[in-house]
């Protein structure tokens, strides 16, 4: 099954096993979700459902990654199951929460995990019924997880690829973030000294779809000419990094290493060095 699903075809889809997401995210978004949202959906919470938040993101970035069991109660909450045919949208075209979400369900073993091209945007274009206030279904059983199945890698791991130059680390971010030119978000701008810089944005068009599984191939073949193939995608704080890893899926490469704690770790970690541009 593609990973990226279009609008058109979500219209055409059969309601038998169909679970949609909705992982917007921004202030007060749980209204924005009652307010509307495309019929059926359910909302999924980026910082209460897809990430844990600890109290020092020196360790875990940002958005680490939930218990699984925790994430297991949550699909159940949520009343999907192993058969359900799952698609998750955002307002970002999955560089919200989308993607990561797609992760995390892919991770924990799902098979019929889609996308939405365009997110909400192009689900109102092409016509997608949509509704407000909460849905109403039940809840599911899920079966246990103890770990993770997609590979990830901790601090030490990046360090130590990039020490050994046997991986290539990949920075999602804008690229003023990377350069170092300001920083939004996190405490420090920078990046990882050896991280090449690829922004999530490459990956789509001109509209702001994904660009085709064939356009991406050839890109990222370029990107990466010469380069350690093993590749391991960061970002901010491990959300955004998704959406480059779905369109490396899409593009028909290997499902690359995450680096979760991303940005957020790695600039308030003391000891670590942290390279410019500017």
């Amino acid at each position: 099954m593609s990973p990226i699903i279009s609008s058109s075809e979500l219209k055409n889809l059969s309601a038998e096993n169909l679970i949609i997401l909705d992982a917007r995210v921004g202030k007060d978004i749980h209204q924005t979700y009652l307010e509307k949202h495309i019929k059926g959906a359910r909302f999924i919470d980026l910082d209460k459902d897809l990430a844990e938040i600890g109290e020092d993101a020196a360790f875990g970035g940002r958005h680490p990654l939930p218990d699984i069991t925790k994430f297991a109660q949550t699909l159940s909450n949520l009343g999907v199951s192993e058969d359900s045919h799952v698609v998750i949208y955002d307002d970002k075209n999955g560089a919200n929460a989308a993607a990561r979400a797609w992760w995390m369900l892919k991770s924990f073993g799902f098979k019929n995990v889609q996308v939405l091209d365009g997110g909400v945007q192009a689900a109102e274009k092409s016509g997608l019924e949509f509704s407000s206030g909460e849905e109403s279904f039940e809840k599911s059983s899920v079966v246990k997880r103890e770990s993770w199945l997609l590979p990830v890698k901790a601090l030490e791991g990046v360090e130590n690829e990039l020490l050994s130059h046997s991986s290539t680390v990949v920075d999602v971010r804008d690229a003023y973030r990377y350069n170092g030119e300001s920083e939004p978000i996190d405490l420090v701008a920078g990046h990882i000294p050896g991280a090449i810089n690829i922004p999530f944005s490459e990956n789509l068009d001109e509209n702001g779809n994904f660009l085709k599984p064939e356009v991406l191939k050839q890109k990222y073949t370029e990107f990466l000419k010469d380069k350690p193939q093993h590749l391991i995608i960061h970002c901010g704080s491990g959300v955004t990094a998704c959406h480059t890893i779905l369109a490396l899926n899409y593009a028909g490469f290997p499902i690359p290493d995450l680096y979760v704690g991303s940005w957020s770790e790695w600039s308030r970690r003391e000891g670590k060095e942290i390279a410019r541009e500017v």
